[in-house]
């Protein structure tokens, strides 16, 4: 039991298991009580079923921390990843992730607790008490980070650095945590004005409102910055894995400096009087974080295509196709982040700049749909690439690796797809004629993401049946670990 305690809250690939088999659990539970399941009758059961206690007009305050509860997960096991490839002092490796896997399991239980279970305060203070501890992890992770430490300087010229060999990467990687860091702040200060005139509220609800207060801009800023501080955080993580280096590396990691803080400036004004001009800020910064995603991502294709045909003296263009897409597990997280531009980013650009013109016209539901597929289909992406990542961490290889990294790549790009054909009827479809299109884009939703999490259970089942094996895969993975850091 030592043994296994030490693989599971001691080691990367244990820390990183434990924390997505939290958030499956929760995802696959509160799932049930979303709006295709209570057409079938499964919300009231599972409600009956587990005891909880669902009142109404309470929908916006368990929304929020549900969102956060599953939110912490997913930075915990980024923040696991950095200091797991980051060189860095064994005593922060240590602080920060004990620290961090703490917070999000208070702030996942105990915040579920009291959002679904009864209003007990207590579990309340708990669940404050776990977000504190996760916003002093951070803390300690920009200390260890922090790139101007002599004893981090690279001399190799194939990555980006100064003259004096400064780590560009490390600092991009600094830039984000501390911009995290101080973003976390947007929420928090709403947070505390609680019983002083702050109401919970939903961003999509309020979006039509001629006026709005400062707090409310300040929530809808939060929500906005940390999706996207999330974003770029695994675009670097990736990055770092595959071992991304050369010109582009050496053009990108200043485009990722350079448009996180833009991007974080564009944010926090929202809350000054530079509103008016926030927005353009805003898309300054999102320009060269993209670009250098882009870069990685011609990069990534290049050397797949250039690995796969090293035997071949005149590779043509279907050898080159299929020595790119031959392993899904590398060639997936970049292709996700493509594919992210025609079903967010792209879609969020152009509803920006035709705002007035085309979305403002259309009925606040249609408006609603659009900003939370939006937000959704971007968190969804975000975790395949994590699961893409953690499955090669696992060492899978053969068969095995091709399902599941193209189970993953199929199954959430049809339903990320559908999403998209949803939230854009209005342009295509009259009210009147689109109920045939809406079910079967529901019916590919439901399908797509229900099949992901079939697959994400049948990998949890398999590591916990190897969890009671005396020499399962897990004694393997903590040796591994063992031996790398003391190669370190």
């Amino acid at each position: 039991m030592k043994d296994r305690f030490n693989y599971l809250f001691n080691s990367t690939k244990g820390l990183i298991l434990v924390a997505i088999a939290m958030i499956a659990m929760v995802t696959a539970v509160w799932g049930m009580l979303s709006g295709p399941m209570a057409e079938m009758g499964v919300r009231e059961i599972v409600i009956k079923a587990l005891g909880m206690d669902i009142v109404q007009a309470e929908r916006e305050g368990r929304i929020i921390i549900l969102y956060h509860s599953i939110a912490m997960g997913v930075i915990a096991i980024e923040t696991y990843m950095v200091t797991g490839l980051l060189k860095m002092k064994a005593f922060f490796k240590t602080a920060i992730n004990a620290i961090i896997t703490v917070g999000y399991i208070l702030t996942m239980v105990f915040g579920m607790g009291f959002a679904y279970f009864g209003h007990n305060w207590a579990f309340h203070g708990i669940y404050i008490s776990g977000l504190s501890l996760i916003f002093f992890a951070g803390v300690m992770l920009c200390i260890a980070l922090y790139p101007w430490n002599p004893e981090y300087y690279i001399t190799d010229n194939d990555y980006s650095k100064t003259k004096k060999g400064l780590d560009l990467e490390r600092t991009a990687f600094f830039a984000t945590a501390v911009t995290t860091v101080l973003s976390s702040l947007f929420g928090a200060v709403p947070g505390s004005y609680y019983g002083h005139g702050f109401e919970t509220f939903l961003a999509e609800n309020i979006i039509r409102y001629p006026e709005k207060t400062l707090l409310e801009y300040s929530v809808i800023g939060h929500l906005h910055i940390m999706l996207a501080l999330i974003g770029i955080m695994i675009t670097l993580i990736i990055g770092r894995w595959l071992n991304f280096k050369g010109i582009l590396h050496k053009i990108a990691m200043p485009l990722m400096i350079l448009g996180t803080v833009v991007l974080n400036l564009g944010v926090w004004g929202v809350v000054t009087p530079l509103e008016p001009v926030a927005h353009m800020v805003i898309y300054v910064g999102a320009t060269p974080s993209m670009l250098a995603a882009l870069f990685l991502l011609i990069w990534d294709w290049g050397k797949l295509i250039k690995d796969g045909t090293a035997h071949l003296a005149k590779p043509t263009f279907l050898e080159k196709l299929g020595a790119m897409v031959h392993d899904p597990l590398k060639f997936g997280p970049t292709w996700q982040m493509l594919f992210m531009n025609f079903t967010t980013s792209g879609i969020g650009i152009f509803m920006a700049i035709k705002l007035d013109e085309i979305f403002r016209v259309w009925p606040a539901r249609e408006e609603r749909i659009e900003l939370t597929g939006h937000w959704h289909a971007l968190s969804a992406i975000i975790a395949t690439i994590i699961l893409m990542y953690y499955g090669d961490m696992l060492g899978l290889k053969g068969k095995v690796r091709q399902l599941y990294g193209w189970s993953i790549i199929f199954l959430s790009d049809i339903a990320l797809a559908a999403v998209t054909i949803f939230e854009m009827k209005r342009l295509f479809i009259g009210e009147a004629e689109q109920q045939p299109l809406v079910n079967g884009l529901m019916y590919a939703i439901d399908f797509g993401l229900g099949m992901l999490l079939v697959l994400l259970a049948i990998v949890m089942v398999w590591r916990l049946i190897d969890l009671f094996k005396p020499k399962g895969r897990w004694t393997e993975e903590a040796t591994q670990e063992l031996v790398e850091e003391v190669a370190k």
